[in-house]
């Protein structure tokens, strides 16, 4: 365990504190899970200090003599740098001795953050004695630990899990140094500590023998457990709470943290296969805030939806925000696999995990979106309260598969235009007539959005939109759902094919809501007229 105790100096805000320490330090460890299986802080609640206490489970303590991990602290950010030099810290590595734990104990990285906040931690660390053998006192005290007190202690309303560390850790090399022996003992919120078989555990003829001849001293320290880390930067509370010169930006890993009241985070989380998906979480900063996430058409990021975010944040402040880049906006893993809307549904789903979000209040995706929003809720109906999903088909054809194939073709000949080529071509398909001649500003803006697509990444997520059927498997869905189309997309050709499956969308079918005067993307070419349509239904 990487076991840190942490005080602030004065002079260094809380605000400033927190959101270093949860957007930069915490989840640049996270993203190592190879090395370090969950991050925990936590607060003290016995009036001493430090104050705060981060604890990281390390899947192997030779890991933390590699390259890897060291040139984490070697490679320190500026403001990290000046920050930490703010700040009182006790760091240690322990050695894991032994555990015991209750069936109903949970790691705490596998529970929400509503059930982990508040979790008990009960940290005692007590001095072999110097005048008696070693070995003798480590071997005697570890199995007091074993056989009587942690039994006992199991005993008590609430108790989770015992660990038994020493200290110093073997990484630490220092065999002269003091031995100490820590116990983490945690426990419920609510729970029996203080009571009569708390006392008991403390109160035994073999615990006062032990005491008196190899515990040299004694500390005892409580705290309860206040933020969990993920690989993902989520802190928008602190973050809001800051000037804007407090804005962040750092290249390795990758993180844009714009401070004050519009506060926003852009990051990425990378995927099991390798592939890196940039998002983008901004709005309400309460980490308890109903969060709607949306997912954007084939070749567009998550920028398509900068007009509809401007109405949502003005309209609806209690929501927070989420986009992101569906994989094949920018490359695909080596060696390369075709996309699948399954595919699609998981990599929304290890984002939401990352990010700690256990469910979405809505999903909206549009296109290839719109298919992954009903894949996902078809896939993972637990993580998502409700749907929007606009323009788009439930099943592929062949005439549109041989159309995506035709696009690769063009989107690859560089020597004719390529990837601009296609994108002029594509937008003049997607937007109604009257959006390309009174609204050329925003043809222009997503032609331009559409030419900066990876090439290779279209070739390959394109083919999601390929051989797929979703016809029955929708009768079965269990979360509410709302379709939306432009009325001019296709000429008017999906209108007419969402109006054919919306009965059949969930037991009783879901209402399908045409904009006007919009073609294949309504929420860029008619932005408020989209949000007329879906503001009832989020």
């Amino acid at each position: 365990m990487l076991h840190v105790t942490m005080e602030p100096r004065e002079g260094l805000s809380l605000a400033q504190f927190h959101e270093w320490y949860n957007n930069e330090h915490g989840p640049t460890r996270l993203r190592l899970p190879q090395i370090f299986s969950n991050g925990l802080r936590y607060r003290a609640t016995d009036g001493q200090k430090p104050t705060f206490l981060a604890v990281y489970d390390v899947t192997d303590v030779a890991h933390l003599e590699t390259p890897t991990y060291t040139q984490l602290r070697a490679n320190r950010s500026p403001r990290e740098a000046a920050t930490i030099g703010q700040v009182q810290v006790g760091r240690r590595f322990l050695d894991l001795v032994a555990t015991q734990q209750s069936p109903l104990f949970m790691p705490i990285e596998q529970l929400t953050d509503a059930e982990a906040e508040g979790l008990v931690l009960v940290a005692v660390e007590v001095s072999l004695k110097g005048d008696v053998d070693a070995a003798e006192a480590q071997d005697a005290v570890i199995r007091w630990y074993e056989e009587e007190h942690i039994p006992m202690l199991a005993k008590v309303p609430g108790w989770l899990r015992s660990r038994i560390f020493r200290t110093p850790s073997k990484i630490e090399g220092d065999a002269a140094a003091q031995v100490k022996i820590v116990t983490l003992h945690e426990y419920t919120k609510q729970n029996g500590l203080g009571g009569a078989d708390h006392l008991a555990s403390m109160n035994t003829p073999r615990r006062d023998d032990i005491f008196a001849k190899y515990i040299a001293d004694k500390m005892r320290r409580t705290y309860e457990l206040f933020y969990v880390f993920g690989p993902a930067p989520r802190e928008l509370q602190f973050l809001s709470k800051l000037p804007a010169s407090a804005s962040f930006t750092a290249t390795s890993p990758r993180i844009v943290s714009s401070a004050g009241p519009e506060a926003s985070i852009d990051s990425y989380v990378t995927t099991p296969d390798g592939l890196v998906i940039p998002y983008r979480l901004e709005g309400n900063p309460s980490p308890t805030a109903p969060t709607v996430a949306f997912s954007n058409s084939l070749l567009t990021s998550l920028h398509m939806w900068d007009p509809l975010v401007a109405i949502l944040r003005a309209k609806r402040s209690d929501l927070r925000i989420l986009r992101y880049d569906t994989r094949g906006r920018h490359d695909v893993p080596s060696p390369p696999v075709p996309a699948t809307l399954e595919m699609l549904a998981d990599d929304l789903e290890g984002l939401l995990s990352a990010l700690r979000i256990t469910k979405l209040h809505a999903l909206v995706g549009v296109s290839m979106g719109g298919a992954t929003a009903v894949r996902f809720a078809l896939r993972h109906p637990d993580r998502l309260e409700r749907f929007v999903a606009c323009d788009f088909n439930v099943a592929s054809s062949d005439a549109n598969t041989a159309a995506w194939k035709d696009r690769i073709a063009v989107a690859e000949n560089a020597a004719d235009g390529g990837i601009r080529k296609l994108a002029g071509a594509t937008v003049e398909r997607w937007f109604h007539p009257e959006t390309m001649t009174e609204k050329s500003d925003v043809a222009k803006w997503m032609t331009d959005m559409v030419a900066e697509n990876h090439v290779r990444g279209f070739r390959y997520s394109c083919q999601a939109l390929w051989n797929y059927n979703m016809r029955e498997e929708i009768k079965g869905c269990q979360v509410s759902g709302l379709l939306v189309v432009g009325d001019g997309d296709g000429k008017g050709a999906l209108v007419k094919a969402m109006g054919g499956f919306k009965g059949d969308l969930g037991a009783k079918g879901c209402e399908l809501k045409v904009v006007p005067t919009a073609g294949h993307l309504p929420m860029c070419e008619s932005p408020e007229g989209f949000w007329e349509a879906v503001e009832g239904f989020l």
